[in-house]
């Protein structure tokens, strides 16, 4: 069968159409072109010709105009519209006229860089002139580096690189700093949360640099659809940025699918597994030769999916299809070899984390599984573009758990095809983000009184770190004085620089992974099963001062899940103001979270078949929060007991958690909801909404702001979910949240809700 074969099959088998919550068909779209700019060098003009690029589309040759006329440019349109273009040309035109002309290109992740770069050689080599490009990352050799800091024209890197292995050595790239006429930063939407707040403190040190030496570069953003796009270029290289997106780049016929799992328990609200979903309808398409990537939430999802595709597909349908997982975790050769293995159509099924959601090119595949809700609109539209890359038909399917966010949506398809996705939230001026990069700053040259890096001068920060000998005064400047380089102390990506790697007792004590150092409490416990690639390892030992995890290979037919406890001290509060008889307010608060204990579920049936203690270290983490504060004599007052009360704070926490990310617009891992019937600090029940990174980024003040909204978005989901008492769809199952816990849960919302109790 063809695609077009299989669809129809899922709109008429019963087993599946009973699930097809909604069905969108969007159109083919022919494209929109226009010819090359007259200040575009013919050499480039005749190059693309010759690689099959005749015109530009419109948003191409708009992007060239704006960039030639001198302004930093955002441009916004889908995946596979050909936004490389659109910094490519002008960068390789301006080296043409001008052989000293440098660029620096920008990428969130190496695999990206290592991708981008081949295209670019592509392009070169057909121009035959010597323009040297090069990436420049922690795989590039010893001996390359000193030519590539002395001869490349182009040096492709990431975020991380150019943090800690070139800002702090500009010395050696002069050439670079003075000629630098761009910089391209490639996927701007990546850039939310602290990734992009410690981004814009590492644009204002590359700016710092790049004035010591005489350059003023001009910025070259490209952007998946979000609402803000502008707003978040300007806010990461504070200045002016013009928006691009009139995208004329043709688009084939697409099936976007929502398909919500039957219920198997009515009342307990529970339907059958998304993983097993996703899985039965994956291997519709795969059985028949139709190259498709499923999307799983996390790793440990993941490895399942693919644990039981591979089961699946070596009883069923023999040899000839070839089944790969992607994630973080694998070593860069074993992901560049998955890379190709689809790209060249050898590997029929891959399933990944969001790690391919980027534009690595993997080819054109034919269909898109999601399984759960990704995080954010933004997402799903990456993740589904990742089949129909050509002009013809391809399918994306978004199979939804249990959760209360993911059956909201299934609720409201609007939220996919009528509203607009999210917007990028950072906050530069977080005092831990920038504090840190102020001492590389500080590191880098020296820092003059009353000089602003931010909108403000550092002068306090500077006092401040005198008195702890970190830099030194001489005059007017700040010198820096300590030992240690500040680079190597602050990780972009989280609160921790350091990530524990993962060795195979089995096999000689070989490197297989690598796990980030907030994760490894979770995945990487002792008698934890770790998968990698669908085979099972048991974790024989944890080398908390080492970051190190020892495994060995184990066949066994379950995994594990851990569970942690997370202790929530209030340190101040920057805004509170009262909300009827209660409190509501936001400030900073300090997180202590250890893991505690372990579960082991079967494979298949995902049934609890053990459990284990678990002692590991605690980790802290300061942030900020949000918190609704009730009147200490609630329970008393509304006559309830106090388990009563506790499954009702617990279910609007459950639904806070979910629901609250719509309207935040960040990812559902941003942020983190806790109740408690006594807080131990004001004895009064309290919910809490907390920043899911440390410093936090300004989710809690914006809930601050717009609370009744959220609280009443809360109760309409609960007052329409069909349960009677209670399910991981609304406020959370019976288990956790005690009999009569959704009717005590909607008690609570409507009192937070009640205009009798709210102040004007």
């Amino acid at each position: 069968m063809n695609l077009i074969q299989v669809l129809e099959s899922l709109r008429t088998d019963p087993e599946t159409a009973g699930g097809v919550v909604h069905w969108e068909t969007i159109s083919a779209r022919p494209p929109k072109t226009k010819p090359f700019p007259d200040f575009i060098d013919k050499r480039l003009v005749d190059a693309l010709g010759k690689r099959g690029i005749p015109s530009l589309f419109s948003h191409q040759r708009e992007a060239l105009e704006r960039i030639h006329a001198g302004k930093n440019v955002v441009v916004v349109t889908p995946t596979a519209s050909g936004k490389t273009l659109c910094y490519n040309l002008p960068v390789l035109n301006r080296i043409l006229t001008d052989p000293e002309a440098r660029a620096l290109y920008l990428f969130p992740t190496k695999a990206l860089s290592a991708d981008q770069v081949d295209e670019l050689h592509g392009l070169v080599t057909e121009l035959g002139v010597d323009i040297k490009t090069y990436t420049f990352d922690g795989d590039t050799p010893q001996d390359a580096r000193r030519a590539i800091r002395s001869a490349g024209h182009i040096v492709v890197t990431n975020p991380d690189m150019l943090h800690a292995g070139i800002l702090p050595h500009h010395t050696k790239w002069i050439k670079l700093f003075e000629n630098l006429r761009y910089v391209v930063i490639d996927e701007v939407h990546q850039y939310r949360g602290i990734f992009g707040s410690h981004l814009a403190n590492l644009i204002r040190r590359l700016r710092r640099i790049c004035n010591f030496y005489g350059s003023d570069p001009q910025f070259i953003c490209c952007s998946a659809t979000i609402a803000n796009p502008e707003e978040l270029a300007s806010k990461l290289i504070e200045a002016p940025v013009e928006k691009v997106d009139d995208n004329g780049a043709p688009t084939g016929e697409k099936h976007f699918i929502l398909y919500n799992p039957p219920v198997i328990n009515p009342e307990l609200g529970l339907r059958k597994s998304a993983v097993n979903e996703s899985v039965r309808l994956a291997s519709r398409f795969i059985s028949q030769k139709i190259q498709t990537i499923i999307f799983g939430r996390y790793r440990m999802q993941v490895e399942i999916i693919l644990t039981y595709l591979k089961e699946r597909f070596r009883k069923e349908y023999g040899r000839g299809i070839e089944i790969a997982g992607y994630r973080g975790g694998y070593l860069p050769n074993e992901r560049r070899a998955i890379e190709q293995g689809v790209r060249s159509g050898q590997i029929t099924g891959v399933v990944s984390t969001n790690a391919l959601e980027l534009g690595i090119d993997i080819g054109s595949l034919d269909v898109s599984i999601m399984c759960g809700y990704p995080g954010s609109i933004a997402s799903v539209w990456q993740q589904s573009g990742r089949a129909g890359r050509k002009t013809g038909v391809s399918a994306a399917i978004l199979v939804a758990t249990s959760s209360a966010l993911a059956q909201f949506l299934m609720e409201h398809p609007e939220y996919f095809f009528h509203s607009t996705p999210e917007a990028g939230i950072i906050d530069p001026d977080n005092i831990i983000i920038h504090s840190s990069h102020i001492k590389c700053a500080a590191f880098e040259l020296p820092i003059c009184m009353g000089e602003k890096i931010g909108p403000e001068p550092v002068d306090d920060l500077m006092h401040y770190f005198e008195e702890r000998r970190i830099v030194r005064q001489a005059g007017d400047k700040f010198y820096w004085s300590s030992d240690i380089y500040p680079a190597n102390e602050v990780s972009l990506r989280s609160a921790s620089p350091e990530n524990f790697v993962i060795l195979n007792r089995t096999d000689h004590d070989r490197v297989i992974g690598e796990i980030d150092y907030f994760s490894a409490p979770e995945f990487l416990h002792p008698e934890a099963i770790y998968i990698h690639g669908a085979r099972t390892f048991q974790v024989k030992q944890l080398d908390w001062e080492g970051r190190r995890a020892y495994v060995e290979e184990a066949a066994v037919d379950y995994y594990t899940d851990a569970e942690d406890k997370t202790d929530l001290k209030v340190l101040e509060a920057d805004e509170e103001r009262p909300f009827g008889d209660s409190l509501i307010g936001h400030g900073d608060v300090a997180l202590t979270r250890v893991v505690v204990l372990f579960k082991k579920v079967k494979f298949h049936t995902h049934e609890n078949v053990g459990s284990g203690p678990v002692s590991l270290p605690e980790q802290e983490m300061h942030t900020t929060a949000f918190w609704f504060r009730f009147p200490p004599d609630l329970a008393i007052a509304r006559n309830l007991t106090e388990s009563n009360l506790g499954g009702g704070l617990r279910g609007v926490a459950n639904l806070l958690q979910n629901i609250a990310p719509l309207w935040l617009m960040c990812d559902p891992r941003d942020i983190r909801a806790l109740s408690r019937v006594r807080d131990p600090f004001t004895g009064a029940p309290t919910i809490f909404v907390y920043d899911n990174v440390p410093g936090g980024v300004g989710f809690a003040k914006k809930l601050y702001g717009m609370a009744p909204d959220i609280f009443q978005a809360c109760l309409d989901h609960l007052t329409r979910c069909r349960c009677s008492d209670g399910c991981p769809s609304c406020a959370g199952p019976p288990l956790e949240v005690g009999y009569r816990g959704k009717s005590a849960t909607a008690d609570v919302l409507r009192l937070m809700l009640d205009p009798a109790h709210v102040s004007t």
